[in-house]
């Protein structure tokens, strides 16, 4: 699995989030909610600048973007990109699922 954060995306973190370098945002799955790939759950993130055990992770101006080993079940089969798009309602952050073929091997 790879992640994958644009830059209108990092900068929307560093400014709704106050990150900076060497913080970092874990993404995970939650009960409740939809995504295009899980019903009955959603993706949630939250700040977490120690990640333990990654089961994927990327850097992206000095901010560590990763999923915990424990989340992998979320995730598995797919790459994710984070995009801003401020004029899209009601999100404007734009979480976008890629299969990757993961589930296959």
């Amino acid at each position: 699995m790879k992640i994958e954060v644009t830059d209108s995306a990092s900068k929307w973190f560093q400014s709704e989030m106050g990150l900076g370098e060497g913080n970092g945002v874990r993404f995970y799955g939650k009960v409740y909610g939809k995504t295009p790939v899980h019903e009955g759950f959603s993706l949630a993130l939250t700040r977490d600048d120690t990640p333990g055990e990654t089961y994927t992770k990327t850097e992206k101006d000095g901010i560590t973007y990763f999923v915990d080993e424990d989340d992998r079940w979320f995730f598995i089969g797919f790459d994710l990109t984070v995009d801003f798009v401020p004029d899209k309602d009601p999100e404007n952050v734009v979480y976008t699922y890629t299969p990757n073929g993961e589930l296959d091997k």
